[in-house]
């Protein structure tokens, strides 16, 4: 038997896919709450309630959408057998993303349009930084499987460069062909180790 959501919860939920629809569509500063409540259906109050401000609903967003990419990311995981296969489950996490059924397309990577509209010291940015920094400690993890820690370390770097590259210009060309690219180059180095 499936227990009801409490209305609290149940707004603050609402609020928050409202709020990724239209600050993944049309970004964080074009979006004004009044906005968000309207595409959520909720009572004005029910935004104070659940968020202190903006900036609090804009932090649930991100972490948010922070835990959606560890949710795509681990189901990947799950179907590989080998470190390997553990590195191209974070770049297959990225496509997944990327070949979203977006309401108005693909726009690229949420977390970084986001920073990119926050001012420096914004403590959403450091939402963004550390799934940035996550993203590549696991991929440097895998990579220890295969080669020393140094050289591991350096190819994390690496492979995330390529990565946050692919994706940037997959969003600005509104498709994932780009980071198809990239995943065959990053196939070719992993198994070179």
């Amino acid at each position: 038997m499936e227990v009801p959501l409490s209305p609290r919860l149940d707004a603050r939920s609402k609020l928050l896919d409202a709020a990724a629809r239209l600050f993944y569509a049309h970004g964080i500063s074009a979006t004004g709450i009044d906005a968000v409540i309207a595409e959520a259906g909720v009572a004005k109050m029910s935004l104070y309630n659940n968020f202190e401000s903006k900036s609090g609903l804009v932090a649930a967003y991100l972490q948010a959408r922070h835990e959606e990419w560890l949710e795509l990311y681990r189901a990947r995981l799950g179907a590989s057998s080998d470190p390997v296969g553990g590195v191209l489950a974070i770049v297959d996490a990225y496509l997944d993303h990327a070949e979203a059924g977006y309401e108005h397309g693909f726009r690229g990577c949420g977390l970084l349009n986001a920073a990119a509209e926050l001012p420096a010291g914004d403590p959403g940015r450091s939402i963004v930084a550390g799934h940035k920094a996550q993203v590549e400690d696991l991929l440097r993890e895998h990579l220890e499987s295969l080669t020393d820690s140094r050289q591991a370390a350096a190819l994390a770097e690496q492979i995330s460069f390529l990565l946050e590259g692919a994706i940037s210009r997959a969003g600005l060309e509104g498709h994932s062909e780009l980071l198809h690219r990239a995943k065959s180059l990053i196939t070719s180095m992993v198994r070179a180790l």
